[in-house]
Parts: structure tokens; sequence; C-alpha cells
């Protein structure tokens, strides 16, 4: 049955979303009020397309956060971020350490692995 899910992830930063977006080829388009599901359009404030895809994902604003929906009934949906979203938290992720750690002088080196990401941050 379709419905739309929340996935587990607290954005605070979009601009690290984009580009972890755009490492797994998704694009984030900033603005975009409704997002595609099953049963028509949802609200959001900010949607990411997902190539291939039937169905959207919706960013809500929530206290100061957003929170992602999505209809994982589109299996392209699940495809493009992993299950429960897991490819899209781990990029977000490591995006959101990125910047943090280049603000402060730190450099950071990634690395793939077998088990997915690793990052070394190093002054």
């Amino acid at each position: 049955m379709s419905h739309i899910a929340t996935i587990e992830l607290e954005v605070t930063d979009l601009e690290s979303l984009s580009k972890a977006c755009s490492q797994i080829g998704l694009n984030l388009v900033q603005g975009k009020t409704t997002f595609k599901w099953f049963n028509g359009d949802g609200e959001c404030s900010h949607a990411i397309v997902v190539p291939g895809a039937r169905y959207e994902i919706g960013l809500i604003l929530k206290n100061d956060k957003y929170e992602l929906q999505t209809d994982f009934f589109d299996k392209g949906i699940e495809a493009a971020i992993g299950k429960n979203g897991g490819l899209l938290k781990q990029r977000y992720a490591v995006e959101r350490t990125r910047s943090e750690a280049l603000k402060k002088g730190y450099r950071v080196i990634e690395k793939q692995t077998d088990n997915g990401i690793r990052l070394h941050v190093r002054m």
C-alpha cells in the first residue's frame, strides 16, 4: 500500500544536502513547493528529484530543520537513495562533516571502503 514515509534525517544545511544529492545523481530543487507521490502532490518547501523515478522527496520545514518525506512505493526512490534513505543519509553526513571541517581550516580526505565512506580530517 502506498503512503508517505519520513526518512529519519534532520537536514539543517541545504548546501550540504545539495552536494550530497549531486554525488548520488539526484537534484535538489530549492523553492519547489510540491513533491510527487502516489496520491498526487504533497506540500513542501523544497524537493529532491530522483531521475528515473515517478515520485520525489519533499523537504518539509519543522522547527528550523527539514524533514524528508517520500513514497517508497516507487522502487526507483529506494534504488537511488538506499534502503530507508541510507545512501542519502551517509552522503549528507559526509558533506556536512566536510563543510564544518573546512570552515575550521582542516583538510578532509575521503576514501571509499567496502563498508561505505571513511573520512580523515587533518590539520
